[in-house]
């Protein structure tokens, strides 16, 4: 989550935007190691809060690309007037295509600031939050792809108890999913916010302390219409690829399904004896580390949890490349 700058006047007036604070700004951004001359990228631009501190740290020689999917980012970005800085509005998991069109084969350092944005979540009509009523929109990037309104209007009763249970890990979720096909089927359209948090708050028969019932639902969608996980998946190879020896990847995940991609993606590169424990081979023939993390996954300080509670779940995992060849 990057840091917040103002937003178009005709979001300004939708609800009340709380100021986006940069989660874990400084551990991340050391994390990367930063060298004065190096390549970084910043796939999640957000509000700019991680591109600017890295910006900060570089000489006049290094180079900074951020990547963002939202409009919205992308647009903040024109406040950023620096000849080492470029966004490319994008998602991140294309971002060996988005640097081979720049003629970059390798950088030195790449972070990924996973989740949403308080802005995202704070303007009404993106359709991210129960809090705020607006159409149930849920898209990152507003210029392509299904809505949440359309997902939900034609997706099988199984359908939706799938993705609500894999990318919410919601116990009803088989009990939502029929309640939004009843809604659905007694022709109620579902298209805002408010009448899929009312539907998933008279179904679910427990409610956790401090958490809104439709908090796991909407999380769900919102993974599933933007594809956030399969994304993940398919850039952290890139990353390995795209990375100098000695370059970093500092990863900031706010929920358990990315962490876990993100742990056992590091895992797997730096344990990578899949031989038999018996299996008669020397140590130093046996398969070397490609990535090792850097020290152990970190979490926010007590001091930043108070100043921002949407910074409690945050994790951060940081890995270098070693000089092992692909």
């Amino acid at each position: 989550m990057s840091a917040s700058s103002p937003l178009p006047q005709s979001e300004q007036t939708v609800g009340e935007v709380s100021p986006h604070i940069t989660v874990m700004l400084e551990e991340a951004v050391e994390g990367l190691a930063i060298k004065p001359s190096g390549i970084y990228i910043d796939g999640t631009f957000g509000r700019g809060g991680h591109s600017r501190k890295i910006l900060e740290k570089l000489g006049s020689k290094g180079r900074l690309i951020a990547l963002d999917r939202d409009l919205a980012a992308v647009s903040s970005a024109a406040s950023i007037q620096d000849a080492r800085f470029q966004i490319v509005h994008r998602h991140f998991a294309a971002l060996e295509e988005v640097l081979a069109e720049l003629d970059i084969s390798a950088v030195d350092g790449i972070l990924l600031d996973l989740g949403i944005s308080s802005p995202q979540i704070d303007i009404s009509e993106r359709g991210f939050s129960f809090r705020f009523d607006g159409p149930l929109d849920m898209r990152m990037d507003q210029s392509s792809g299904q809505t949440a309104a359309e997902f939900v209007a034609v997706a099988t009763e199984q359908k939706l108890a799938e993705v609500i249970k894999a990318y919410g890990e919601e116990r009803f979720a088989k009990q939502i999913a029929r309640a939004i096909i009843a809604a659905r089927t007694g022709g109620n359209a579902i298209t805002t916010t408010k009448q899929l948090a009312k539907i998933v708050a008279s179904t679910v028969p427990k409610i956790e302390p401090g958490q809104d019932p439709a908090t796991r639902t909407f999380q769900a969608l919102r993974i599933f219409l933007n594809q956030e996980l399969e994304e993940l998946s398919l850039v952290l190879p890139q990353c390995l690829r795209l990375l100098s020896t000695e370059g970093r990847l500092s990863v900031i995940s706010f929920h358990s399904l990315e962490d876990r991609i993100v742990k056992q993606f590091v895992k797997g590169e730096q344990d990578r004896d899949d031989l038999p424990s018996n299996f008669p081979v020397l140590a130093k023939d046996l398969p070397q580390p490609r990535m090792m993390s850097i020290g152990k996954a970190q979490k926010p300080s007590g001091q930043e949890v108070k100043k921002n509670p949407r910074s409690r779940s945050a994790v951060l995992r940081v890995a270098e490349r070693t000089n092992v060849s692909l």
